[in-house]
Formats: structure tokens, sequence, C-alpha cells
């Protein structure tokens, strides 16, 4: 017999999924980027401030996203003028990323954004009893 779609995790996780996309939708549209824009201007100004300038390819590692749709993204954020890429000294073929001083103040006020509805969102459970079992569920292989 089947689980009721109350009972069956993987239905409850795909609309949890749904209202947190929508709610991390709604806190980046006044910034004018979308979630994926977000999380790869957000990548790219963290490990900016590592003093790493990383590549499309190092990029997508960081983020988790499909490298073919890293680079038309990284298109828009070009155009927008939040990234810059610059060709490697070292390989001619790759383009190195840096943010720009516009995606630099904007890159702390997008991730202040998210981590509120991320806080509203997540609020019902404890932060610590999240992170363990989101780690657990994106990393099972540590």
């Amino acid at each position: 017999m089947p689980l009721s779609p109350g009972d069956s995790p993987g239905f409850l996780l795909w609309h949890a999924t749904l209202r947190w996309q929508r709610d991390i939708a709604a806190a980046l549209a006044p910034l004018d980027l979308t979630h994926v824009q977000f999380v790869l201007l957000a990548c790219t100004w963290w490990l900016n401030t590592k003093g790493e300038h990383p590549n499309q390819l190092a990029l997508a590692r960081q983020a988790g996203t499909d490298v073919k749709m890293t680079s038309q993204v990284l298109r828009i954020l070009e155009r927008k003028g939040l990234i810059e890429r610059r060709v490697d000294p070292v390989d001619t073929r790759a383009r190195r990323l840096r943010v720009t001083d516009t995606g630099a103040d904007l890159a702390p006020r997008a991730i202040a954004a998210v981590e509120g509805a991320d806080a509203r969102f997540f609020q019902p459970v404890p932060l610590d009893d999240a992170v363990a079992l989101l780690g657990r569920l994106a990393h099972p292989e540590t």
C-alpha cells in the first residue's frame, strides 16, 4: 500500500522545497536577482574574499551547478556589471572570475536577504537540527 502524501517524505520535501524557493525568489526580487544568479554571485564573492579567482568549472563545482548553465548565467551577471570574466594567464581557454565593485556591494545584501528568508522558513526547527539533517541529505557519503 503506498504512503499517503502527508506521510511521504519525498512528497513533503517537494512541497517544502517549492515553498522555500518561492520565499527565496521573493527575497531576491527587489535586488533583481534570480536564485541561481544569487548563488553564483555569492559563491564568486565568497571565493574572492578568500583570495581565490575561480574559473567557471571551479565555480560550478562550488555552487553545485551545471557547467554549461553556469556559463550562461555568468554572462548575464557580466552584462549586469556584477562579475568580470578575465582570461586566465596560465590557461587562455579559461576565464577567471572576479566580482565587480557593484557585485561586491550587492552580494552581502543579497546574502542577508536570503539568510533572513532562510531564518523565517526554518524557524520551526532548531538550526542545528536543520543543518544536520540537510547536510546528511546533501552529502550522504560523508
